[in-house]
């Protein structure tokens, strides 16, 4: 497996907003489940991403499915109360970085639940409103 793969199930599990900015390429692109937009850039990114991993409860991947630049990671996860599973499909650059990232998810009553909890958390970081901006 990539090292790259393997250290993303490490932060995406954890949440780990940090940890996840060292892998993801400078202009990354990430197409979340929950609205139809892409956020573009390393802090963008991995600020949204920090946050789903505080979302979701009881994260873990299932299943790794993968070579070289494409992969897909199949999760499960709850949202709240409620249950869900998903697939990461990534793809890297040629340094080995993310460069590519969109999630499918379902259930969609757990999508809903998870925007709104989204939300809650991104109108409370201050950073947000420059991120959304750059979307602009």
């Amino acid at each position: 497996m990539h090292p790259t793969i393997e250290k993303f199930q490490t932060v995406a599990s954890k949440g780990d907003e940090d940890g996840m900015r060292t892998i993801l390429a400078e202009n990354v692109e990430f197409r979340p489940p929950t609205y139809y937009a892409t956020w573009t850039g390393r802090d963008p990114v991995a600020a949204v991403l920090g946050h789903v991993g505080q979302v979701f409860q009881d994260f873990k991947y299932r299943r790794v499915m993968g070579d070289g630049k494409d992969w897909a990671l199949e999760f499960e996860c709850k949202v709240g109360d409620l249950d869900a599973v998903g697939v990461d499909l990534l793809t890297l650059d040629d340094d080995g970085l993310i460069a590519n990232f969109e999630v499918v998810m379902r259930p969609y009553k757990s999508i809903g639940a998870l925007k709104s909890a989204m939300m809650e958390r991104v109108q409370t970081d201050a950073r947000f409103l420059e991120f959304r901006k750059a979307l602009s």
